[in-house]
């Protein structure tokens, strides 16, 4: 269970108080933009009932809604001694406000790595205590921070003085949204996308929950810090119209004192910025407890499809002849790797593991192996010290369980003793990250996407960035070569930018003997994976993204475009003032090409004055890296004037 040093979490001493019960709790972001307020109201039949409400720039975009949590400590109250004790028909039911206190924090923190390499978190906060007077000694406090990117909220329960253990059985919370809102939804990680109206979700669905909302403002439900909770979803009421109701996977059980996941409730005037402002979701877990991080180092992977020997040396060449600082062995390095009888131990005898890591060494390429959750359930604590002594620096878990509480525990606490043992941590399948990898940053990503290696198509990846993404970084396994892909090749250097993966999978079903010499495999050579800025530069779900990220001065950029044809451009504002850039361009060409991937590769001088104009095929997309020009610099390129490209 966590550790708390007290009850309630502010970065300012000073805290006011207020006496008796007051009528609500109120909180505003710094900026004012955002507001939420929380009080206790009284129900028909005289319960007592926790609510409430959200506002954005004065408007209300979460009516009163129900919060709160379910519990059913009876059998514990019971076994205790406390055999006496009421059992009203819902816990929260004669909870009453006793107090509020409020503080602030305004401070800056520095990633190992991330979409940007300065995070601020400045926001107001406020506690509402709330407490049973029937002699049960239950306490719930309701924790309530208003960022200017959103609000987010928790209950955290203090230690109770006859130490009853707590089952949680029910998430209460409500969002009750404006009519006509609709829903960016998809039932598991790994979903396709459905946009409908709320009312229509009839199943649970994932979180982020990207929302539009009638007159054009945005919305997104998150959540964060959920390393000792189960996955929650969202479903639309029966009861209420325009309402989602929380949907627990399993019970959690806890001893006091505990807090639940942090609720995120973002809020923005574009789609766009609700990307922008996912570092929300990193404020509200703890800083990194790895006191040595030199050993984690992101970067680009590439998989060996063979699991040979000889297959491995060829892949390792390629890698580093194409800087790419790590290989992968996926699964059945070992066997049988879906079964309790394998053994992660053993390596199959076609494939010689200490030559090829001594050989990846010797070439600069880190070696990476994939273990099921079959392997890591037998033998971890085995296995991890194990593959550090081998001297490999990853490992890819697979199929592995992450929805209940206790296999959420599970998985977080395997992160944990990969960190022990050095070894970074790339979580596939279902799992969906909320900003554990700032506590522990060896997790360096995870897939929980419908990514490259079912194929899908350009306009639901164009649906990625404002949904899926908010939560955090995805292994969206770029498929460079292979002939199955849905979109043209130019969008695929495009999503190795625009998806964030601080370990970026490249050529996922390629070979080294697939590439053809073809040039804009320049970029992926370029490409950088950890960035100290990243703009949102247009798109929106469904239609197109265009993102730019930037590395020490260069920037990269990468657009986007749906299953149809269409014209878009890239304005260049964000590039410094007076400052003249290379502009390093790959988009979709034609036969003239020369190349089977067909993609156009140009260079063009441009400053922070111009658009970069483009005509995108179907499926199409845009690739751009922008390098500041030098005086040094005494290459012929030719200015830029507006043509398509």
């Amino acid at each position: 269970m966590k550790h708390f040093v007290a009850g309630i979490m502010m970065c300012v001493a000073g805290v006011s108080m207020y006496a008796a019960a007051p009528e609500k709790l109120e909180v505003k972001s710094p900026d004012g933009t955002q507001q939420v307020e929380f009080y206790v109201s009284r129900s028909a039949s005289g319960a007592n009932v926790l609510c409430y409400q959200v506002y954005y720039k004065g408007e209300k975009v979460i009516g009163p809604s129900r919060a709160g949590l379910e519990l059913d400590n009876r059998v514990w109250e019971m076994a205790l001694g406390k055999r006496s004790l009421p059992q009203p028909d819902c816990w929260m039911d004669t909870m009453e406000a006793d107090s509020v206190s409020y503080g602030s924090c305004d401070e800056t923190w520095h990633p190992l790595y991330g979409e940007r390499g300065t995070v601020r978190d400045r926001h107001n906060s406020g506690t509402l205590y709330l407490s049973r007077k029937d002699g049960s000694g239950y306490r719930m406090n309701i924790e309530v921070r208003a960022y200017d990117e959103g609000i987010a909220f928790r209950y955290f329960f203090p230690e109770h003085p006859q130490a009853i253990f707590h089952k949680v059985v029910g998430d209460l919370t409500e969002y009750t949204l404006p009519e006509g809102t609709k829903a960016w939804a998809e039932q598991w990680a790994q979903a396709p996308f459905e946009h409908v109206d709320v009312n229509a979700l009839k199943q649970p669905v994932e979180r982020a929950l990207t929302l539009e909302l009638p007159g054009g403002t945005w919305m997104a439900l998150a959540d964060a810090d959920v390393d000792d909770w189960c996955l929650t979803k969202f479903l639309a009421s029966q009861e209420k119209p325009n309402t989602l109701t929380s949907v627990m996977y399993s019970p959690v059980d806890a001893v006091t004192y505990f807090a639940s996941p942090w609720k995120v409730i973002m809020v923005a005037d574009k789609s766009g910025e609700l990307l922008e402002h996912n570092d929300i979701i990193q404020n509200l877990n703890p800083p990194c407890e790895i006191a040595d991080v030199s050993w984690i180092k992101p970067g680009k992977i590439m998989r060996e499809t063979t699991l040979t020997t000889a297959g491995a040396m060829e892949t390792i060449d390629f890698c580093a002849a194409h800087k790419i600082p790590y290989m992968l062995f996926d699964w059945q390095w070992y066997m049988p790797c879906t079964s309790f009888d394998g053994d992660a131990t053993q390596v199959v005898s076609k494939l010689d593991l200490p030559k090829v890591i001594a050989y990846g060494k010797k070439k600069g390429v880190g070696v990476w192996l994939y273990v099921n959750q079959h392997a890591l359930q037998k033998q971890m604590r085995e296995l991890f010290p194990l593959l550090r002594k081998w001297g490999v620096v990853g490992v890819k878990s697979g199929f592995v369980q992450y929805a209940s509480h206790r296999w959420a525990v599970w998985l977080h606490d395997m992160v944990r003793y990969a960190a022990e043992n050095r070894l970074m941590i790339n979580i596939h399948d279902e799992f969906r990250p909320s900003g554990f990898s700032r506590t522990y940053p060896n997790l360096l990503t995870q897939e929980g996407i419908h990514g490259n290696e079912e194929f899908p198509d350009a306009t639901h990846n164009t649906i990625l960035s404002f949904t899926r993404m908010i939560n955090g970084a995805a292994d969206y396994t770029i498929c460079y070569y292979d002939k199955r892909l849905k979109t043209t090749h130019a969008h695929q250097l495009a999503a190795s930018l625009v998806f964030y993966s601080p370990l970026q999978t490249l050529f996922w079903y390629d070979k080294p003997s697939f590439y053809g010499g073809e040039p804009e495999i320049t970029w992926f050579e370029q490409l950088q994976t950890v960035f100290d800025d990243t703009k949102v530069l247009g798109g929106e779900p469904g239609k197109y993204v265009s993102i730019a990220r930037r590395s020490g001065k260069t920037w990269f950029v990468g657009l986007l475009g749906n299953n149809e044809a269409s014209s878009r451009q890239i304005d260049l504002s964000f590039l410094d003032e007076g400052q003249t850039y290379i502009a390093y361009v790959y988009a979709d060409g034609g036969e003239e090409t020369g190349t089977r991937t067909q993609v156009k590769c140009s260079e063009w001088l441009v400053d922070g004055k111009q658009a970069l104009r483009f005509a995108l095929k179907p499926r199409g997309g845009a690739a751009v890296r922008l390098v500041p020009v030098s005086d040094q610099d005494d290459r012929k390129v030719e200015s830029y004037q507006g043509q398509l490209l």
